[in-house]
């Protein structure tokens, strides 16, 4: 018997391929949406409310009409139904308070950039032009803006709602049977043990993509065409049928190449209602692009949230609960997964750590500001800065390194998978490893011994070492988990992998991309399990005709949802290929064996490729009579669990005492997020995210000033951070493969922006702790930071006003009992 050698594959996974997306990206060969131009294309402009509360008395709409080159201009009122409506597809509660969220008011604005009117011209600079002549009368109202005073009901954002209140959401440990009592717990910490308090501001932030948000109506054809630059194509398709009574087979939305997202583009936006609506009034072609100071003020926000935190240890730095109370700013409505973004949080305060009791208490409250919805991580570094500055608390009241005590409460690697005292499952994970490696990079121990010595000396800078161990749960699913929060979409994702004639391959994902390189990681996966060569793969996505089914890209979910759909189906493929191949090797089914994209007859040396099977089903000519002439399939994939990335994060950081500032001396992290598919797309996740983490410490703020109007509308007042503010970042990874997805894979895309923050805000707080600062609100600014040191022995930064207290019982009145009385 003539002896077979193997076929030498070489592994797609695992491999450092440069993007090929990135050709076309960076050369100017593809179409953002605002680059789409259409015959008879018509140009659209919003008018904006100036007020952050108001009511609308009249619009003259005259002299915009009468404006060169202007088609039309339309109102609220004269759109009506037609506009359809904004969803909220997460009501945490059966009782949650949502407004009404229509696309262009007719009675009233609930926040400063809420559109009013829509000006229809030939040209967008024309469009704009005739916006400034549309004579709006308001009847300004007092607007609710602070997010404590809000949570009073002193002033209202919604007068007919009677209350600021949307939902209270509780979970407690004892109720839910994972642990214990968290109020003994803290009550026995009382009598010997360790008690501390300690009250978080998140800022608001502003996603502040690259692209700005920009949407094409086409309503010329059979169906109604929508190009938008989008995360979510798929639920915007749902969302325009489900609210203007369009068939949602008449409608198909196109991502085209998107800008990034940041989960800023999670979204369907009153534009994108208003253009379909004008289009389908006038018929024609309608474009919207906003500009960036529009997008800075009416894109959704992110986080905006007050913490208040409690937790309990023993003498010996054991934690034995953890008691959580949340104030978190919707802004002016709920937005389309808004109220469930603290709910994300919920499940990941108790981290990486064995806390045998705990309990989260969290109060929705709408304001007169834009509202606010996912932001890079969505929850989960709400939840990561507040547990890690705690345990940074707890290290110092012990006395101790704040890794000891970190070591003392994690899960050990041995534990897996070990059920949280939140009832989530962790799969796998070694924090240990990760902390051990992440030290090394640092220089942990080098650095402590300099710090020592500069206090000792009194220098005028001193050195700070921050510390960060998180985990988060990526992958938005299983789907009936999201259908017990209430959740009102499931979290399977679709697709389908087509065999052409000539041997290529045509992979088709419900994952819409918006930078992180879904092209070329779905092709190493597809190429490695298929055994095909990398170029003979293309990735469709993001056009709901083409990828008829899908969830769309948020939450860390496309690699291990998407991709572990793409695993399904290549499966299939080979499946079906099999009665092919046994039929022209003329051999048995049980006889073959597949290895690098080759079916082989064992013990001799005949096979065929699946490329060859390919052209053999197009052609037809010879195959069994039980099989349809397709090598074709699909698959969905629904989870059986989130998945679990951790690492630990160390940040190195100089404060200068005279002055305040803070610069970034050395920052290093060790990632697990299981198997890796391409490293260096892991790498540029992983850089991107730092920086957002960081900016969020540093720099980054959305401020309002008294009257509601947002005074950081531009780049010259959102600091967002340059390359000249970062440096270079060591990087590296452990690997705890997931064991709930065949690639082992875990999601990696928010990890930076996660852990980093409460990495650099320790390292601030430690590098003035001696002085009496136990806290800096965020963002750390060189003013905030002096104010501190002058202030120095009153503990810092002031949280201001108490927390108000509420019951779960009367979601929407104050009380003193119950949840955090």
């Amino acid at each position: 018997m003539t002896a077979v050698q193997e076929p030498t594959v070489e592994r797609e996974i695992g491999r450092e391929r440069r993007r090929k997306e990135d050709q076309r990206l960076i050369t100017g060969r593809t179409r953002w949406t605002d680059n789409i131009n259409l015959p008879g294309m018509l140009h659209l402009a919003m008018v904006r409310s100036p007020f952050a509360h108001a009511k609308i008395v009249s619009i003259d709409t005259t002299a915009a009409k009468d404006a060169t080159n202007v088609v039309d201009v339309l109102t609220g009122a004269d759109l009506g139904e037609a506009q359809g409506a904004c969803i909220n597809a997460w009501a945490i509660t059966e009782d949650q308070v949502t407004p009404p969220h229509l696309p262009m008011p007719s009675d009233r604005v609930a926040f400063a950039g809420e559109v009013v009117a829509v000006v229809v011209a030939r040209t967008a600079a024309e469009a704009r032009d005739a916006a400034e002549l549309v004579d709006v009368e308001y009847e300004q109202l007092p607007a609710a803006l602070d997010l404590k005073e809000a949570a009073t009901d002193a002033v209202l954002a919604h007068p007919d709602l009677g209350t600021n209140k949307s939902a209270f959401w509780k979970f407690d440990s004892a109720e839910a049977g994972t642990g214990g009592d968290v109020d003994a717990a803290i009550a026995s910490a009382r009598d010997g043990g360790i008690v501390i308090e300690r009250e978080y501001r998140q800022q608001r932030l502003i996603p502040a993509f690259m692209e700005p948000r920009s949407v094409v109506v086409d309503p010329t054809g059979e169906q109604i065409t929508v190009w938008s630059a989008t995360q979510i194509p798929h639920i915007l398709r749902f969302a325009i049928a489900a609210t203007t009574g369009v068939p949602e087979s008449k409608i198909r939305v196109i991502a085209p190449d998107v800008g990034g997202g940041f989960g800023g583009k999670l979204q369907q936006t009153p534009e994108e209602m208003i253009a379909f609506a004008v289009a389908r009034r006038i018929g024609k072609p309608v474009k919207f692009t906003e500009t960036r100071s529009e997008s800075l003020m009416t894109a959704h926000h992110g986080r905006d949230q007050w913490q208040k935190l409690t937790l309990a240890a023993d003498k010996d730095g054991k934690v034995t609960g953890l008691k959580v109370e949340l104030l978190a700013d919707l802004g002016a409505y709920v937005a389309i997964v808004g109220g469930g973004v603290p709910v994300l949080g919920a499940f990941m305060f108790n981290s990486i750590y064995k806390f045998p009791a705990y309990q989260f208490n969290c109060q929705t409250v709408l304001t007169n500001k834009t509202w606010t919805d996912a932001y890079r991580g969505a929850g989960r570094p709400e939840a990561t800065y507040a547990i890690e500055r705690m345990m940074d608390e707890l290290a110092a009241e012990l006395g101790e390194d704040p890794i000891e005590v970190r070591r003392r409460n994690w899960i050990d690697a041995s534990e897996f998978p070990f059920t949280t005292v939140a009832g989530l499952e962790y799969d796998s994970g070694d924090y240990e490893k990760a902390t051990r490696r992440a030290m090394e990079m640092l220089g942990y121990d080098e650095l402590r011994a300099e710090q020592q010595r500069r206090r000792d000396a009194g220098d005028r800078v001193q050195l700070g070492i921050g510390v960060s161990t998180f985990t988060e749960m990526c992958g938005l699913a299983p789907s009936r988990v999201l259908g017990q929060l209430n959740y009102g979409a499931g979290g399977w994702e679709h697709a389908s992998v087509r065999m052409l004639a000539t041997g290529k391959v045509e992979v088709v994902t419900g994952a819409s991309a918006h930078g992180q390189g879904h092209e070329t990681a779905f092709s190493q996966i597809v190429a490695d399990r298929l055994g095909v060569p990398f170029d003979d793969v293309e990735v469709l996505h993001g056009d709901t005709q083409i990828s008829h089914k899908g969830l769309d890209t948020y939450g860390s979910r496309s690699l291990v949802v998407g991709g572990e759909a793409l695993v399904k189906a290549v499966d299939k493929v080979i499946e079906k290929a099999k009665p092919l191949a046994a039929h022209l090797l003329e051999a048995n089914v049980e006889d073959l064996e597949y290895v690098g994209g080759r079916f082989g007859v064992r013990g001799t040396d005949q096979g065929v490729t699946i490329q060859e099977l390919a052209g053999a089903a197009f052609a037809a000519h010879n195959y069994p009579e039980d099989m349809e002439p397709s090598l074709d399939a699909e698959a969905t994939y629904d989870p059986v669990n989130f998945n679990y990335p951790h690492g630990t994060h160390l940040c190195a950081v100089e404060v200068d005492t005279e002055t305040g500032q803070v610069s970034i001396r050395k920052y290093a992290c060790c990632d697990d997020i299981g198997n890796i598919i391409n490293p260096l797309i892991v790498a540029g996740q992983v850089h991107g995210g730092l920086v957002q983490g960081i900016a969020q410490a540093l720099w980054e703020e959305a401020v309002y000033d008294d009257s509601g109007t947002l005074v950081s509308g531009s780049f010259t007042d959102y600091l967002l951070p340059t390359t000249a503010d970062t440096l270079s970042f060591e990087v590296d990874h452990t690997t705890s493969p997931s064991l709930t997805n065949t690639l082992g894979t875990k999601g990696v895309g928010e990890a930076g922006t996660i852990a980093s923050t409460p990495a650099v805000v320790n390292a601030v707080v430690d590098a003035v702790r001696h002085l009496g600062i136990n806290d800096i609100q965020m963002p750390c600014t060189p003013q905030r930071v002096w104010k501190a040191i002058q202030g120095a022995g009153s503990g810092g930064a002031t949280p201001g006003a108490a927390m108000p207290h509420f019951s779960e019982d009367q979601p929407g009145q104050d009380s003193t009992e119950g949840a955090g009385a």
